[in-house]
């Protein structure tokens, strides 16, 4: 039996195993050096980009706790049956709240849109890193917006003391 374990020689000077982590110390301490130093080796190996890190500060910036979520009900592009020779059809879109309904057609030359029941609103278009676009509803209810949106984008919408926002949506 010892010929099969000559190969190994200085196995017998290896110390026991013990237990991790050795008794008296403290766990959260090793926890807290552990995460700092998976911090530290995730920002040299896999940083973050910088336009992302900006959304997502943003986008904390964005949240309203008193907002209602206005939720998409429609969108033309899941929704919808295609019709026939359309080579670009508008994005028709719907979302609804307990108080509000908003239905947006997204163009390649803006967004069209009316709030319903109709009254007049301040909207922001918002972007992601993009200044946010403001627009006004009229007393029907009705806004337009000369610049579509490029990439995720969510409207804000402010009826007199509430504030519904929509979900995001890619363009």
């Amino acid at each position: 039996m010892s010929d099969r374990y000559d190969d190994f020689e200085g196995l017998d000077d290896l110390e026991e195993p013990r237990d991790f982590p050795p008794e008296g110390a403290s766990d959260d301490a090793d926890d807290g050096l552990l995460e700092e130093e998976l911090r530290q080796a995730a920002a040299i190996l896999d940083p973050v980009p910088a336009g992302l890190r900006q959304v997502a500060v943003d986008a904390f910036a964005l949240h309203d706790l008193d907002a209602r979520v206005a939720e998409l009900t429609f969108d033309s592009l899941v929704d919808a049956i295609p019709v026939r020779g359309e080579t670009d059809p508008p994005r028709m879109l719907t979302f609804r709240s307990d108080t509000v309904t908003v239905d947006v057609e997204v163009t390649a030359d803006g967004l069209i849109g009316q709030l319903l029941p109709p009254g007049p609103a301040g909207i922001e278009v918002l972007s992601g890193p993009q200044a946010h676009t403001r627009l006004t509803a009229d007393d029907m209810g009705r806004f337009a917006g000369a610049a579509p949106p490029a990439g995720p984008f969510a409207l804000r919408l402010r009826t007199g003391g509430e504030v519904v926002v929509t979900e995001w949506l890619r363009a």
